[in-house]
């Protein structure tokens, strides 16, 4: 019973963790390479998880590298496009058009498993074009590259998810497949950082202190909470309270000056957060048992 009872708070302190990094690797990428923040990011993930698995080292077959390495790229591929989409926009806006994978990850189980998306996925997916036409859309109707960048970076979450979902039927040990996906995503982030500049380690105290919170708090601490909240929360209830990381991510940016909302980017963000709901709990929460 204390363990269903810790379970919502837990998933709650991983959306605020993750909402908060956002305004944090805004700051952060003003003294920082953002594939060499990424980098060091991943390295510190990687070494905990290490620590962590240390005793399970030995399972490691070739399906474990084989999907671990997948994840890893696919994982890496989508922080680098975020990450480079945040230095070109809002964190408020960042944090919200991430979370259009949402809306995605039933139209790709339609692909790849011939899973047809019900009333409840297309009514989301609606609403969530909506919604991002609300954020992105300037006056003249154009897109800020930032934004686009985001996006893509919510697709290629989406294909991460589904390829996660696979590996963990085929080697189930969670803890092991996340290693490696840092590994991976680690050693691609230091392989690909000097084509963004040169590798420099001479920036300030205040970012060395931002980059250890990202990597211990918003990469390896936030993962366990969200593993850990999923295990005793409801799938519907964990859905509702994963969304609100976007939630958090723009009243972090709004609290801190680094947005400032019209009326037309709150309807935006209004209509996102709808489809996220619709989309993860089919309304579940209002139907009667």
């Amino acid at each position: 019973m204390r363990k269903k009872t810790l379970g919502i708070p837990a998933l709650f302190l991983a959306t605020m963790i993750w909402g908060t990094s956002f305004v944090v690797m805004k700051d952060t990428l003003d003294n920082i390479q953002p594939l060499l923040l990424l980098a060091i990011r991943f390295s510190m993930g990687s070494l905990i998880f290490a620590a962590v698995c240390v005793k399970k080292i030995k399972a490691i077959d070739g399906l474990y590298i084989k999907y671990g390495v997948l994840t890893g790229i696919l994982l890496s591929s989508a922080y680098i496009t975020q990450t480079l989409g945040l230095q070109l926009t809002t964190p408020g806006k960042n944090a919200f058009l991430t979370v259009v994978y949402c809306i995605i990850v039933p139209f790709l189980c339609w692909i790849t498993g011939k899973k047809r998306p019900d009333r409840y996925n297309v009514s989301a997916a609606v609403i969530c074009l909506v919604g991002i036409g609300l954020i992105t859309l300037e006056g003249t109707l154009s897109v800020n590259i930032g934004d686009l960048l985001t996006l893509a970076s919510g697709a290629i979450y989406s294909v991460h998810i589904i390829m996660v979902k696979r590996a963990s039927a085929r080697r189930p040990d969670m803890s092991l497949l996340t290693f490696i996906q840092f590994l991976t995503s680690a050693v691609i982030c230091w392989c690909f950082s000097p084509v963004l500049g040169d590798i420099n380690f001479s920036f300030p105290v205040k970012s060395w202190l931002s980059v250890i919170y990202l990597g211990i708090m918003a990469t390896s601490l936030a993962l366990f909470l969200q593993n850990y909240g999923q295990k005793h929360t409801s799938p519907s209830s964990a859905a509702i309270v994963l969304s609100f990381e976007a939630v958090f991510g723009a009243a972090f940016s709004l609290i801190l000056g680094y947005d400032s909302f019209s009326a037309k980017v709150i309807a935006g963000f209004a209509f996102m957060f709808i489809s996220v709901i619709i989309s993860e709990t089919r309304l579940s929460f209002l139907k009667r048992r």
